[in-house]
């Protein structure tokens, strides 16, 4: 391996903001291992890298322990190291009453937004502690649902906020490995999962409302800058969103 090649793992590497990070990464000069469901998007994302560029694609289902083993084994294999992990893939359930909601759903929910992310962050600690130079950040995809929710989002909410939480004992356990840990919150970049956005979603009061949103490429700016840092230093919450989201002025 290049000794001058970073190495980065995007788990939702295949649609959104993971391929929007992903690309972004790569552009920066990483060698970007993408970790994801579907293995025909994962290859478009890897079709989408700066020519010349290592990518790896693993097809991953991140709520079982059993392939999340097996993706960072391929990393070690591949790629001898790991420097970042963005653990960005979710699912939101229906937006239906709290009460009508199904066990499988609130589940399903759990498993990949909170299970997935912990099992992930669980690899990489064993990976990043016993490589030389020793280290790695990880970076989590909080959500503005880490800080306030939206009606009928009860599932999404919950583990938004329990990011915040997991983030929060990854950066204070990380740090005798030396390695960081931060979470970017994000509010209303236009991907797949935001384009009912365009039609109006439910508020607060009930009402429905188109919502203005930002482009994608502004959040894998971010994440690129927090992932530039030294590890000496870290970003440990950043928020961006869509300037004119209702978020400041509720209440």
């Amino acid at each position: 391996m290049n000794t001058m090649e970073k190495v980065a793992l995007v788990t939702g590497a295949g649609s959104g903001i993971g391929r929007c990070v992903a690309l972004a990464l790569s552009q920066e000069g990483y060698a970007v291992a993408l970790a994801g469901r579907r293995g025909e998007a994962l290859a478009e994302t890897a079709a989408a890298a700066v020519a010349g560029r290592r990518t790896l694609v693993v097809p991953t289902d991140v709520t079982d322990p059993a392939s999340v083993r097996a993706l960072f084994a391929q990393v070690k294999a591949v790629f001898g190291r790991l420097d970042l992990l963005f653990n960005n893939a979710g699912i939101s359930a229906p937006a239906v009453p709290l009460e009508t909601l199904t066990f499988e759903q609130w589940r399903a929910v759990v498993d990949t937004n909170l299970t997935g992310p912990f099992l992930c962050t669980q690899e990489a600690f064993k990976l990043m502690k016993d490589q030389q130079p020793r280290g790695g950040r990880i970076i989590n995809n909080g959500s503005i649902s880490a800080q306030v929710p939206r009606p009928d989002s009860a599932p999404y909410t919950a583990t938004k906020h329990a990011i915040t939480g997991l983030t929060k004992s990854t950066a204070l356990d990380g740090r005798k490995y030396d390695i960081a840990c931060g979470q970017i919150d994000i509010g209303n970049a236009a991907t797949q999962m935001t384009r009912k956005m365009q039609r109006g979603v439910r508020q607060a009061d009930g009402s429905i409302a188109v919502e203005p949103t930002m482009d994608a490429d502004e959040v894998a700016r971010a994440v690129v800058y927090m992932a530039g840092l030294p590890l000496t230093a870290n970003v440990l919450f950043m928020t961006v969103m869509a300037t004119k989201m209702p978020y400041v002025g509720r209440g």
